[in-house]
């Protein structure tokens, strides 16, 4: 099944999909957007094109497992994504995929202004491939 995850952001949100095996997780793009209803049209619009069946929406945990604000957001966002596209959605915690993006950039060599646009991706699918990992085995 085709899934999609999303690393959802304020102004910069992650998306990544895996093939249709569930083996390879790829990042897909970044989106610059900061209205949530328009990001959900242009999610679900990437998510026709690709023939998403399912998305995961990062959640992210504070370290002691608690969840805080921003949670409560994307847990908000997964439920207008989940209305407006009809697919199921899933919430996987995200906690250090970030930092794991910055590692993994930083052993590429990708600094500035090339790092910061891609950095959401790449958290996308470290999100996506941690799922993959519980959904699967």
């Amino acid at each position: 099944m085709v899934i999609m995850s999303v690393d959802y952001g304020d102004a910069r949100t992650g998306i990544a999909a895996c093939d249709k095996g569930e083996i390879l997780a790829s990042p897909v793009s970044v989106i610059y957007e900061k209205d949530a209803d328009s990001l959900v049209e242009k999610i679900c619009a990437l998510a026709r094109e690709r023939k998403a069946e399912c998305f995961v929406v990062g959640l992210p945990k504070n370290m002691d497992g608690t969840e805080g604000f921003r949670a409560e957001a994307c847990k908000d966002f997964a439920d207008k994504l989940k209305e407006k596209s009809g697919l199921p959605v899933a919430l996987q915690d995200e906690r250090l995929t970030t930092v794991y993006a910055h590692n993994i950039l930083n052993a590429t060599d990708t600094r500035g202004k090339k790092r910061k646009a891609v950095v959401d991706a790449v958290s996308a699918t470290l999100i996506l491939e941690d799922y993959l990992k519980v959904k699967n085995g």
